[in-house]
């Protein structure tokens, strides 16, 4: 990994930095202030004496007086705007107080409260952050990258706000994913925020509720579709790639359609990824990993039905095959293991209604009776009937619609399985397949359940159990950050299953017999060095990688991944450093 532009060289290796800003400049460019941490001889050094008070704080104690700022709020949305507030004026801070309190903010900085965050954001946005790209602005991108605030630039996530959580379009306000996202990759991997863009696609919304909003700040047109849309995603790729060659690409919240094609079209041509399908599917196979150590099987053993076969789901399906097949399974049975099941019902080949993107994964329509469904029966079998019919070990709900496990069918899996996995991972937490404590009863306390949303531990019959959240955020840092580190061309499947299996690595077995299938929250960043490492190997083996086969990965892994701390501060004779 090519080393960072000055000052962010010195400040992520923690030496001296020279910095040329002073006096307010300086308190105000928020990835370089500290705020009242400034030392005495720094204070006067930058002309700083008389704009602060007396008391010189440690990073630890501004660290205290931020926690009793947003602790005081009762309402998580305002504590998801005080976060944002300290982001806007010291991101050092912020992503200190982040990294070190993962468990209580990640619900605050992401889902669920993000999801309020984008039904209301033009009624609380304070700053602007990212880059906005509108449909009149496609023959000038090039022009709108080179107006953003770093000029080295690694990491981009950026989403078209179509798909945002279980909330459809939000047109502007799905802004807050991307930042979301990326404050997330940096309290998670330590990559500095000065690597990187959160990037709205701003082509309109068809979201009559924000179109009817007088205050409402996105471009106010119905959405962009068909070849101009298209145009202006190829225009903004093509930029990226003269801008920034090898930046990683994060797509997020696109609608299935668009993010399945988007994938598929750039998968090979820049290093790019989409955590809604990939990233969401090497955590899901991860889960399943993890609970197949528990139980003591292998996946190959494992009869999966999929709840939901929208971008979540196929890419889940997808995932799953690849490992089957990995674990020695040849093609047919891998695709016999897996049923997926979409609004109608049951996915065969024979039905007529299948999207394209189905049509791979669908079940064959001649292994239909073998498998119990009545052979005359023009009825397409429901979720009901499949869960009946296959006895599947693995239920997995991609729907986005609350309350689609209901104890029938969790009665009917438990009732075929002594151990049944079910995992509702659909969010925020509203629209979850199901809720862990019913899920428990119904199936006597037998279940391995995970979610999508975060949920407290349930007691059953006087026995805790720990529900593992099947978070994103456990994979989708290690993965941009392995690329980084590698300087990987592109991103195909490998990677993925890698991540998958060092998550499953992670878990720890005493989680494990809790009954959480996923690690704590408090080891994200050691989860995350673990997944970067692995990719990053990954990524070199395949011949994919930019690095050499001379450097130290696990050295290089560490190295990128910055503690948010205050360095000592000298004077600098330039004028390079911007206000920040």
């Amino acid at each position: 990994m090519r080393p960072l532009p000055s000052p962010f060289d010195d400040i992520t290796a923690g030496r001296p930095a020279r910095i040329a800003l002073r006096s307010s400049a300086l308190l105000g460019a928020r990835l370089l202030t500290k705020d009242l941490a400034f030392p005495i001889g720094e204070r006067e050094a930058f002309g700083l004496v008389g704009l602060l008070p007396d008391r010189i704080l440690t990073i630890d104690e501004q660290v205290e007086l931020e926690l009793e700022k947003i602790r005081r709020k009762d309402d998580p949305l305002e504590q998801y705007i005080g976060l944002a507030a300290l982001q806007d004026r010291n991101a050092t801070l912020f992503y200190r107080l982040l990294s070190e309190h993962a468990a209580e903010f990640l619900p605050i900085v992401y889902t669920p409260t993000v999801g309020r965050a984008c039904q209301e954001f033009s009624h609380i946005i304070r700053r602007t952050r990212g880059l906005w790209i509108t449909p009149h602005d496609k023959d000038r991108i090039p022009e709108l990258l080179r107006n953003g605030p770093f000029d080295d630039v690694r990491l981009i996530v950026v989403t078209d706000n179509e798909r945002i959580l279980g909330l459809g379009d939000q047109g502007a306000g799905g802004m807050a994913i991307p930042i979301g996202k990326l404050a997330l990759y940096t309290a998670a991997s330590g990559i500095h925020p000065s690597l990187t863009l959160p990037v709205s696609l701003d082509v309109g919304t068809d979201n009559p509720f924000l179109l009817a909003d007088p205050l409402y700040l996105g471009h106010r047109e119905p959405r962009l579709r068909g070849a101009a849309y298209d145009a202006l995603v190829e225009a903004f790729v093509v930029a990226v790639m003269e801008r920034w060659p090898g930046c990683v690409i994060q797509w997020e919240d696109f609608k299935q359609r668009n993010a399945l094609r988007i994938l598929h079209r750039y998968r090979d041509r820049v290093c790019s990824f989409n955590d809604d399908i990939q990233g969401t599917a090497a955590v899901v196979l991860g889960g399943l990993l993890a609970a197949m150590r528990l139980l003591g099987s292998q996946l190959v053993d494992q009869r999966v039905v999929i709840a939901g076969a929208g971008a979540a789901g196929i890419g889940i399906a997808r995932l799953i095959r690849l490992a089957l097949i990995d674990e020695g399974a040849t093609t047919a049975e891998a695709a016999a293991a897996i049923a997926m099941v979409d609004s109608r019902g049951l996915v065969y080949d024979e039905r007529t209604d299948l999207d394209v993107d189905k049509v791979s994964l669908a079940r064959a329509a001649d292994r239909l009776a073998g498998d119990g469904f009545a052979a005359d029966s023009d009825t397409i079998p429901s979720l009901h009937d499949v869960v009946r019919v296959l006895r599947p070990t693995i239920l997995l709900g991609a729907t986005g619609m609350p309350g689609t496990f209901d104890e029938a069918l969790i009665s009917t899996l438990a009732a075929g399985t002594p151990r049944p996995i079910v995992m509702a991972l659909s969010n925020p937490t509203v629209a979850s397949e199901a809720i862990p404590a019913d899920v428990l009863r119904w199936s006597n306390g037998r279940a391995l359940v995970a979610t999508g949303s975060p949920f407290p531990a349930v007691e059953h019959d006087g026995e805790r159990h720990e529900i593992g959240q099947a978070n994103n955020v456990f994979v989708f840092p290690g993965l941009g950050l392995g690329a980084i580190v590698a300087e990987a061309r592109t991103m195909p499947d490998r990677p993925f299953l890698v991540a998958a299996r060092t998550l499953a690595a992670e878990v720890s077995d005493e989680r494990l017999v809790a009954g959480a299938l996923y690690p704590a929250v408090d080891r994200l960043r050691h989860v995350t060095w673990a997944i970067a490492l692995a990719v990053a190997k990954a990524a070199r083996e395949d011949g994919l990688a930019g690095i050499g086969p001379d450097v130290d990965l696990e050295a290089a892994v560490a190295a990128a991944m910055w503690w948010p701390d205050y360095v000592p501060y000298v004077v600098a004779e330039d004028r390079r450093a911007g206000n920040l």
